[in-house]
């Protein structure tokens, strides 16, 4: 399941619901991202995040169905944020469940990973210097890449 919202979410409730009535997960794996007030060497007051509707949703479709392709997952549920956040705030939820806790933990991995270098949000931060576009960070191009060798 995939949600892209500007509101924000609970995360017991939505891991609740992700494994609800089916006794074949014997693992959910998790990742919560919050808004950091630091960027580089810079504080930053807020993080706004922007993003093309059709086009966000239909690449975190494809990112899901591969670690469904990959992994013997039974649920996964990735609910993105977008507009401004302070820091804090819950900016990503990426939760996987499955028979086993590796194939959980692996795909959960995955998904973060992918989420960092191929979904299509443009963010910008706030600082004391103004308003600057966050940059690609190479280190998230290097995680995801593994992904493609192995």
């Amino acid at each position: 399941m995939i949600r892209v919202q500007r509101e924000d979410f609970d995360i017991g409730v939505e891991l609740d619901r992700l494994a609800a009535g089916n006794h074949r997960i014997g693992g959910v794996a998790s990742f919560i991202g919050l808004v950091r007030d630091v960027g580089g060497p810079e504080r930053v007051s807020a993080l706004t995040l922007e993003h093309y509707p059709a086009m966000t949703e239909k690449k975190l479709a494809e990112i899901e169905a591969e670690a469904h392709r990959r992994w013997p997952l039974d649920a996964s549920l990735i609910i993105h944020r977008y507009g401004r956040l302070e820091p804090g705030d819950r900016i990503v939820l990426v939760a996987t469940a499955s028979p086993h806790r590796e194939a959980a933990l692996a795909a959960c991995h995955f998904l973060i990973d992918w989420l960092k270098t191929d979904a299509p949000f443009w963010k910008s931060e706030e600082t004391p210097e103004g308003e600057r576009w966050v940059e690609a960070r190479a280190a998230d191009d290097d995680a995801a890449r593994r992904w493609h060798e192995g």
